[in-house]
C-alpha cells in the first residue's frame, strides 16, 4: 500500500505567506509531492524561542506590517486592527485582541511549537492546532498555513490511523466466458473448536462465473491435502478448471500443488499479497459459511462438519445475490429438487439428442442473462465504490510513505518511509528506495480495492 508523503520543507516552501509560491492542495496520504529537494530529508529549522519586545521588533522590520499601520486610520483597517504598546494587535472575537505575526520564521516556530511539541501541540489535528495558534496570534495565512503544516508532518502520517477512503478506484474481475473456466480456491480456518473427527479446515474452491461453490472439511492445510482435495472433488467429478486463483499461502505456492495444475494444463493465479479482496467471492461464501453452520452445529459445535454438506448444498441451491441465477442450474442446466419438493408422478423423457440441444441452449442463455446481469451490477457497484475516492498516480522521483505489513504494537509505526519512487513495473506496481537507506528498497503494489 502506498501513502504520500509531503515534507515539512516542502509544504513551507509552498505554503507559507511569503510571497513565492501559491499553494498546492494536498491530501495527506494519497497526494503527491511535486517538488523535491536534492537534499531527500530536507532539515527542519530549529523553533525561534521569542517575546513581545522580539516580535516588536519584527514588526518593525516588516513590509507588510508597515502598510497596515499607515491604513490604520481608514475605516476598514480601523475595525480590524489597533497598536498597543507599538505592537500592531489584530481584533479578534469575542473580545480578544491577539499580535500580528509577520511573515518568515516566526510563523514557521509558531506552528512548530503549537504542534510538534510535547507540551504545547503533541501532535493533534488540524482544528485543535488551528485554534490553539488562534487564541495567541494572528496572520492571514494562518488557517492555510496550520493545514499544510498539519498535513506535511511525517511523524503524524506514520502514526496516525487513517479515517478516509483508501485510495484507488475498483478494478472488478471481468467475468468468465463461461463455467468452470475460472475458480477461486482457499482454506479457512483454523476453526475453533474441531470437529470430533479432528477436522479443524474447511477447503473450498467456488466458480466465478456461476457462484457454485465445492467445499470440504480437511485435518490440516497442506499441499498435499490441496492437491487431493482438487484431483478427488473437482477434476474427477467436474472436469478441469482453465484457470484457479488463490492466495499466497505456502500450501498454494508448494511445487507439489503448482505441479499438479502443470500435469493438467490448469493456469495458476494469485491473489495481491495482504489484499484477500482479489479472492473476494470466496472470502464472502466463508462469512456465509461460519454464520449457517453454527446455526446447524450442536451446542458443543463439535458437529461442524455434518452440517457442511447441507450449508454448501442450500447455498448452491438458491439465487444469488449477484447473478439473480441459481449456481446449481448454471452449473446443471435444470432446476434443482430438494428433498421437501412435492413431485410428480409422471416421468417424461426426450431423446438424447433433443436434450443435448435444449441443455446447451438453456445454459448459454442463462449464462447469457447473468453475464449481462453481472456487469451491470459491476458498473453500479463501481460507481457508487469510486464516489469521493481519489486514485492517484506516481511518477519517478515521488515520495511516498509504504503501509507497514510486519506484527506491530499499538505503538508502533504505522506507514514506514519516506521512500523515494524509483521504477514502475506496471500499471500500480512500484520499485522504492528510502531515503536514508538507499539499499533499502521495496517492489509494492498499490492495491485497486
Amino acid at each position: 500500500m502506498i501513502l504520500a508523503v509531503t515534507t515539512r520543507a516542502q509544504a513551507a516552501r509552498q505554503t507559507f505567506s511569503d510571497g513565492t509560491t501559491t499553494t498546492q492542495k494536498v491530501n495527506a496520504v494519497s497526494q503527491l509531492v511535486q517538488d523535491h529537494q536534492s537534499d531527500p530529508i530536507p532539515q527542519e529549522e530549529k523553533i525561534t524561542v521569542f517575546n513581545y519586545d522580539d516580535l516588536r521588533r519584527y514588526q518593525q522590520n516588516d513590509e507588510e506590517v508597515k502598510q497596515i499601520i499607515e491604513q490604520l486610520k481608514t475605516p476598514k483597517y480601523k475595525q480590524l486592527y489597533f497598536l498597543k504598546d507599538e505592537l500592531l494587535m489584530r481584533r479578534q472575537k469575542p473580545k480578544l485582541s491577539v499580535p500580528f505575526v509577520p511573515a518568515g520564521k516566526l510563523r514557521v516556530s509558531i506552528l512548530k511549537a503549537y504542534h510538534d511539541t510535547p507540551a504545547n501541540g503533541a501532535h493533534f489535528g488540524r482544528d485543535k492546532t488551528l485554534k490553539r495558534i488562534q487564541e495567541r496570534y494572528f496572520w492571514p495565512s494562518l488557517h492555510r498555513d496550520t493545514k499544510n503544516h498539519v498535513k506535511s508532518c511525517l511523524p503524524c502520517l506514520q502514526y496516525n490511523h487513517s479515517r478516509r477512503k483508501c485510495d484507488g478506484a475498483l478494478k472488478p474481475i471481468k467475468p468468465p466466458e463461461g463455467v468452470w473456466q475460472l475458480l477461486a480456491m482457499d482454506y479457512h480456518g483454523p476453526i475453533i473448536p474441531s470437529s470430533a473427527r479432528g477436522h479443524k479446515y474447511i477447503i473450498s474452491i467456488t466458480d466465478i462465473m456461476s457462484k457454485f461453490v465445492i467445499a470440504k472439511a480437511v485435518r490440516d492445510n497442506s499441499a498435499k491435502t490441496a492437491a487431493e482435495f482438487l484431483q478427488q472433488e473437482v477434476i474427477t467429478k467436474y472436469g478441469t478448471p482453465r484457470c484457479i486463483l488463490t492466495d499466497n499461502g505456502s500450501h498454494f505456492t508448494a511445487m507439489m500443488f503448482n505441479n499438479l495444475l502443470k500435469s493438467i494444463g490448469a493456469t495458476h493465479l494469485y491473489s495481491t499479497p495482504y489484499h484477500p479482496q482479489t479472492n473476494g467471492q470466496i472470502e464472502r461464501f466463508n462469512a456465509t459459511m461460519d454464520a449457517k453452520i453454527a446455526v446447524l452445529a450442536n451446542e458443543r459445535k463439535t458437529n461442524w462438519h455434518e452440517q457442511l454438506s447441507f450449508v454448501t448444498f442450500i447455498y448452491n441451491t438458491s439465487v444469488h445475490a449477484t447473478t439473480k441465477h441459481i449456481p446449481f442450474e448454471l452449473m446443471y442446466g435444470r432446476k434443482p429438487v430438494l428433498p421437501f419438493d412435492p413431485q410428480s408422478s409422471v416421468v417424461s423423457t426426450m431423446e438424447r439428442d433433443e436434450y443435448l440441444q435444449y441443455a446447451k441452449d438453456y445454459i448459454s442463455s442463462l449464462t447469457q442473462d447473468m453475464k449481462r446481469i453481472v456487469l451491470n451490477s459491476q458498473r453500479k457497484y463501481k460507481e457508487k465504490y469510486d464516489l469521493n475516492r481519489s486514485n492517484p498516480t506516481y511518477s519517478i522521483g515521488d515520495l511516498v510513505l509504504v503501509k507497514t505489513t510486519a506484527a506491530r504494537n499499538k505503538f508502533s509505526v504505522r506507514n514506514e518511509g519516506p521512500f523515494r519512487v524509483q521504477k514502475q513495473l506496471g500499471p500500480k506496481t512500484y520499485v522504492v528506495e528510502h531515503v536514508r537507506k538507499p539499499e533499502y528498497q521495496k517492489q509494492i503494489k498499490f492495491y485497486y480495492f
